[in-house]
């Protein structure tokens, strides 16, 4: 049988604004629609951020989360993941707050704090419609804050409920953190490992980073680890092909990247699903379904989703 790849989409985030990309959802039925459309297209979980809908600034209150949630409970049997991410600017109260509230099967987290910086996105990006967003972009002081304190309060917050998580590492010594809280006890296999790839303040984009981190995570967790890449920008889909043809899975979504070919734009999240499914069809692999992405991560199940 040929190996399974699981494709997380990842379709809104708290980077890009809505000033970049008419594709960008921001209202919360753009939000369900895209990940629908993108669960359709192949995409076995889907990773949620919300939106305020007038002004598409991220919005962390468990309420900006509960349109879009039921719709797609509704709509879709696709693994909802919850982000604990939320903005660098967030405090983790905050950023807990939607998956403490929901317990869905996954949520997202960060395994340690970094320098965050989107400024270069404006070398491409000059106008905006919102004043936010040039505030939000141009800030070269943030730590997007992830403290050893952050981590355990976020890990046994969500433990109790059953939620798995989505360990986003965007540097080696992020995945050193991890094996620590595997040591505790406080995490257990098996770990689905999310390395991101090409972030300012990160792990950059070059293979040969990508080989360090698949090599680094292997000799930390052996066979106790799942693992994914995040290619963020225009290095999502060569990333995204290199992952797979070495064993591993694939994240894809607007929340990453607003391309999907040299300078063409993205027309929807389902279009990046497709084209990773074709890299993935494209090696004699198969996509994994929501339910065998279930199976192979260890989740509690879509019905026990609290919305």
């Amino acid at each position: 049988m040929a190996r399974k790849v699981i494709i997380t989409c990842a379709v809104t985030g708290a980077i890009h604004t809505p000033s970049m990309s008419t594709a960008l959802p921001v209202t919360p039925q753009e939000i369900a629609d895209a990940a629908v459309e993108a669960a359709e297209a192949g995409a076995a979980i889907v990773h949620l951020h919300a939106r305020n809908p007038e002004t598409g600034q991220p919005d962390q209150s468990p309420e900006a989360f509960a349109p879009f949630l039921k719709i797609i409970k509704q709509r879709s049997k696709a693994v909802i993941n919850l982000t604990t991410g939320g903005s660098p600017t967030m405090t983790v109260d905050e950023r807990v707050r939607p998956a403490a509230v929901y317990k869905p099967e996954v949520a997202s987290l960060n395994m340690g704090s970094m320098n965050f910086g989107f400024f270069g996105m404006l070398n491409r990006f000059k106008t905006f419609k919102h004043e936010w967003e040039r505030k939000h972009v141009e800030n070269k002081d943030i730590v997007f804050r992830n403290t050893f304190q952050d981590i355990e309060f976020v890990l046994k917050t969500l433990s109790e409920t059953g939620t798995r998580f989505e360990f986003e590492c965007y540097d080696t010594a992020h995945l050193y953190n991890l094996q620590y809280f595997l040591d505790q006890g406080l995490v257990k296999p098996p770990l689905f490992v999310q390395t991101v790839f090409g972030l300012q303040g990160g792990i950059g984009p070059h293979p040969e980073d990508v080989l360090h981190m698949k090599r680094t995570a292997e000799r930390l967790f052996g066979d106790k680890f799942i693992w994914s890449v995040l290619g963020a920008g225009r290095h999502q889909l060569s990333i995204a092909a290199m992952a797979a043809a070495m064993g591993g899975n694939i994240r894809v979504g607007l929340e990453d990247s607003l391309w999907a070919a040299p300078g063409r734009m993205a027309s929807s999240n389902a279009e990046q699903v497709r084209l990773a499914r074709k890299i993935i069809e494209g090696l004699g692999l198969e996509v994994a379904s929501s339910d065998e992405a279930r199976e192979m991560l260890h989740l509690k199940g879509g019905d026990t989703l609290q919305v």
